[in-house]
C-alpha cells in the first residue's frame, strides 16, 4: 500500500472523527442547540461513535486515527502498521501527519456546521470546549498523569483485541472509549490523542470566531505529551506482557 493512501485514508477517518466528536461537544456546549445542556453522558456516547465511523472510513490504513496509538504500535515492536505497510520513519511521520491534518480539517467542518451558534454563544470557555480539553480541576501535573492513564488504557486494550475477531474492531474501539469516558474522562475531557486536542486547538486559534478568547496554549502540551506517553507506556508493556507471562507458566 502507497504512503498516499495511508495519509489519505488518516485524514478521511480522523476528520470525520473530530467532525462527529467536536460536534456532540458543540450540540451540549453551545447556546440554543437541540442538544444544549444535554450532558457528559451524551458527549462520550458521541465521542464513541465518532470513533467508531472514523476506524471504518480509515480501515484501508488500519485507522490509527491518533498519534499515540501510532506510537504504541512502533514501541510494541510490530512489523507493519497495517497490512502491506512497514513500520519506519516515512511510514511514521506520514501516520502523524494524516491524522494531524484530519484532526484540523474536522474541527474547521464543526464550526462550519454549528457557525450561527458559535456566533450567539457568549462563553469563550463553551467555545473552545468545542475544539479541544480543559481540566476540571487545573493542575499540570496531576492533569498529566489523568492523560497518561487513560491513554495507557486506550492502547493496551486496542493493543490486545488483536487476539478478537477482527470485525469487532470498530465496535470494541468505540465501547473502549465510551468507557474511558465515563471512568475517566472526569478530570481532563479525556484527550487520549494528540491529534484530537492539537488539531482542533489550533483551528480555534485561526478561525475567525466571534468572541472566542484564549486558545489556553499554556495548557495545550498536556493532552498532547499525556497521550503520547500513555501510548508509549503501553506499547513497552504490550511487548513484555507474553515474557511475564511464560515466567509465571514455568
Amino acid at each position: 500500500m502507497s504512503l498516499g493512501i495511508v495519509f489519505l485514508s488518516e485524514v478521511l477517518g480522523t476528520g470525520m472523527l473530530t467532525l462527529l466528536g467536536c460536534g456532540v461537544v458543540a450540540n451540549v456546549a453551545l447556546k440554543g442547540t437541540k442538544g444544549n445542556a444535554a450532558g457528559f453522558l451524551m458527549v462520550t456516547w458521541g465521542w464513541g461513535i465518532a470513533v467508531f465511523s472514523g476506524v471504518y472510513i480509515a480501515a484501508k490504513s488500519g485507522a490509527h486515527l491518533n498519534p499515540a496509538v501510532t506510537l504504541g504500535l512502533l514501541l510494541n515492536g510490530k512489523g507493519e502498521y497495517a497490512p502491506g505497510v512497514k513500520v519506519d520513519v516515512a511510514s511514521t511521520l506520514t501516520y502523524f501527519g494524516g491524522e494531524m491534518l484530519g484532526a484540523f480539517l474536522g474541527a474547521v467542518v464543526c464550526w462550519l456546521a454549528y457557525k450561527q451558534h458559535f456566533d450567539h454563544e457568549a462563553d469563550p470557555a463553551n467555545k473552545l470546549g468545542t475544539f479541544s480539553t480543559g481540566p476540571a480541576i487545573r493542575s499540570k501535573g496531576w492533569n498529566l498523569i489523568t492523560e497518561i492513564i487513560g491513554t495507557f488504557v486506550l492502547v493496551e486494550v486496542i493493543l490486545s483485541f488483536g487476539g478478537t475477531p477482527s470485525g469487532l474492531g470498530p465496535l470494541a474501539v468505540a465501547l473502549l472509549v465510551v468507557g474511558i469516558g465515563v471512568s475517566l474522562g472526569g478530570p481532563t475531557g479525556y484527550a487520549i490523542n494528540p491529534a484530537r486536542d492539537l488539531g482542533p486547538r489550533i483551528a480555534h486559534a485561526l478561525l475567525p470566531i466571534k468572541g472566542k478568547g484564549s486558545s489556553d496554549w499554556a495548557y495545550a502540551w498536556v493532552p498532547v505529551a499525556g497521550p503520547l506517553l500513555g501510548g508509549a507506556l503501553a506499547g513497552l508493556f504490550a511487548r513484555i506482557i507474553p515474557d511475564i507471562f511464560a515466567a509465571v507458566a514455568k
